[in-house]
C-alpha cells in the first residue's frame, strides 16, 4: 500500500479539547475554554519546529517527507478555521508531503463550524473520521454525546459537498442501554451513509473513565447497570462483522472495516511499525536510530498534563526496544490485522531462535482455537498465521503469549 514507508514520516498531532467529556472517554482530553485553543497551537507548533533538533539529541531518523497526518483527539474539529490555517501551515514549512498524501482529522457530529470545513478543505483535509458511536439518539444522550442521527446524516452530506468522502464512521459496542436490536438498528444506518470505512470498538471497561469505574464499582451512576454483558457485547461485534461484510466493508484489522484501498493508511503505520511522530499532549512516536545498521528502535511518550505542556515544559518518556521487545510488537502488532503475522519476515528481520520460541505459543494457540496457520499443514512449514474470530475477541490473551519469549 502506498504512502506508509519505512522512509517516510507519518504526523500525530494531539488535540485534546471536547465540548464535552464523554463517559466512556479515557484519552488525556477535556472541556476547556477556546481561549486555551489559541495557546496550544502555538505551543504545537514550537515542538513541531524543535523536532529535528531532539531526533538528532536522540540519535533518530526524523524523515522529512511525510505521507500521513492524523489530528486526533479530543474534538480537533473544534479548533476555529484561522487556527487550522495556521498549524497546517508550520506543518508544511517543516516537512516535505507527499503528493497524495492522507490528511485525517476527527471530528464529533454538529461540532463542525463552516468557517473550519471550508479550512480544513483549503489546508487539504481529504480524510475525515466522525465519532459517531451510536445512531440510537438515547443511546448517544446517555454517553455523553451531543448529536442525533438526524445530525450525523446532514454532517456526512456537509463534508462530502465540501469534496470529503474519504470518511470513516466509529461505532461503540457496549453503550448503556443498548441491546443487539438497537445494535442492528446503528449498523444499518452506517450501512445507509455509504461511508468507506468503519471502526468498531468493544467497550472497553477500566478505571481510566468515568462509566468504566463506575462498572467495577457496581454502581449505577451514568447508567452503568444498564451496560451489556460482556457475552452481548461478544455477540454485537460479531454481528457488525457480517453486517458491514454485507455493506462491502470487509475487516481488515480487529476493529476497522473498509472498501477495497480505503484502509487507513496513518493507521497503517501503526500495526506494521512504521516511522511516526507524536506531537501534543499524550502523543507517542516510533523512530528508527541512525547510527546502526540494524533496525533499533526509540517509542516515546508526551506528557499527558495539558497545563505543564502549554507552559513549554513537555517530559517525554523514551525507551529504546531491544530486538526481543521489537519481535514481540511484531507478533502482537502484526495478529491485529486480518492478513496476519509472516513468519519468514519475521525471521528474516529477528533471527530463527527468537521466532522459535514465538511459533511455541503459536502452537498453544492453535490448539485453543485462538489462531490459524496457512500456507503449511505444520508449524514448521507455516508461512502466515492469523487470529481466528474467538481469537479476535480475545486478542489480548493471544497478545500476552508473546510478552517475554
Amino acid at each position: 500500500m502506498k504512502g506508509i514507508g519505512r522512509n517516510s514520516l507519518g504526523l500525530y498531532i494531539s488535540i485534546p479539547f471536547c465540548r464535552s467529556k464523554c463517559t466512556y472517554c479515557n484519552f488525556a482530553s477535556g472541556v476547556y475554554p477556546a481561549s486555551e485553543h489559541a495557546h496550544y497551537v502555538d505551543r504545537v507548533i514550537e515542538e513541531l519546529i524543535a523536532a529535528p533538533a531532539w531526533a538528532a539529541r536522540m540519535g533518530v531518523e526524523l524523515p522529512r517527507r511525510v505521507d500521513t497526518v492524523y489530528l486526533g483527539g479530543g474534538t480537533p474539529s473544534l479548533l476555529a478555521a484561522e487556527l487550522i490555517a495556521r498549524l497546517f501551515a508550520a506543518m508544511r514549512r517543516e516537512f516535505d508531503f507527499a503528493t497524495d498524501a492522507e490528511f485525517t482529522i476527527e471530528c464529533a457530529p454538529g461540532q463542525l463550524a463552516d468557517e473550519t470545513l471550508d479550512a480544513l478543505a483549503v489546508t487539504g483535509v481529504n480524510r475525515v473520521s466522525l465519532g459517531v458511536q451510536s445512531f440510537i439518539d438515547r443511546e448517544a444522550a446517555v454517553s455523553g454525546r451531543l448529536h442525533s442521527r438526524d445530525v450525523v446524516m446532514r454532517e456526512i452530506q456537509r463534508l462530502r459537498s465540501a469534496g470529503i468522502s474519504n470518511l470513516n464512521v466509529d461505532l461503540i459496542a457496549g453503550l448503556a442501554g443498548q441491546t443487539l436490536d438497537s445494535w442492528e438498528e446503528s449498523l444499518a444506518a452506517l450501512a445507509e451513509t455509504g461511508v468507506p470505512h468503519a471502526s468498531i470498538y468493544m467497550l472497553e471497561v477500566d478505571e481510566d473513565s468515568r462509566l468504566g469505574r463506575e462498572v467495577l464499582a457496581h454502581g449505577v451512576r451514568y447508567h452503568a447497570e444498564l451496560v451489556p454483558t460482556d457475552d452481548l457485547i461478544a455477540r454485537m461485534y460479531s454481528v457488525a462483522i457480517e453486517r458491514l461484510k454485507q455493506a462491502g466493508l470487509k475487516q481488515y484489522e480487529i476493529s476497522n472495516f473498509s472498501r477495497p484501498d480505503m484502509e487507513s493508511r496513518h493507521n497503517l503505520r501503526y500495526w506494521r511499525r512504521r516511522p511516526y511522530l507524536g506531537v501534543g499532549l499524550d502523543a507517542a512516536s516510533m523512530l528508527l536510530a541512525t547510527d546502526s545498521a540494524a533496525r533499533r528502535v526509540l517509542r516515546s511518550t508526551t506528557t499527558d498534563n495539558l497545563a505543564a505542556f502549554v507552559q513549554g515544559c513537555d517530559p517525554v518518556e523514551s525507551a529504546w526496544l531491544s530486538s526481543a521487545q521489537q519481535h514481540e510488537e511484531a507478533w502482537f502488532l502484526g495478529l491485529r490485522l486480518n492478513a496476519g503475522v509472516e513468519v519468514g519476515a519475521l525471521e528474516r528481520e529477528f533471527g530463527g531462535a527468537l521466532v522459535a520460541r514465538a511459533l511455541e505459543a503459536v502452537r498453544r494457540l492453535e490448539d485453543a482455537g485462538l489462531v490459524l496457520s496457512y500456507g503449511g499443514e505444520t508449524c514448521e512449514t507455516r508461512k502466515t498465521i492469523r487470529l481466528t474470530p474467538q481469537g479476535q475477541l480475545l486478542s489480548n490473551n493471544v497478545f500476552q503469549e508473546f510478552l517475554g519469549l
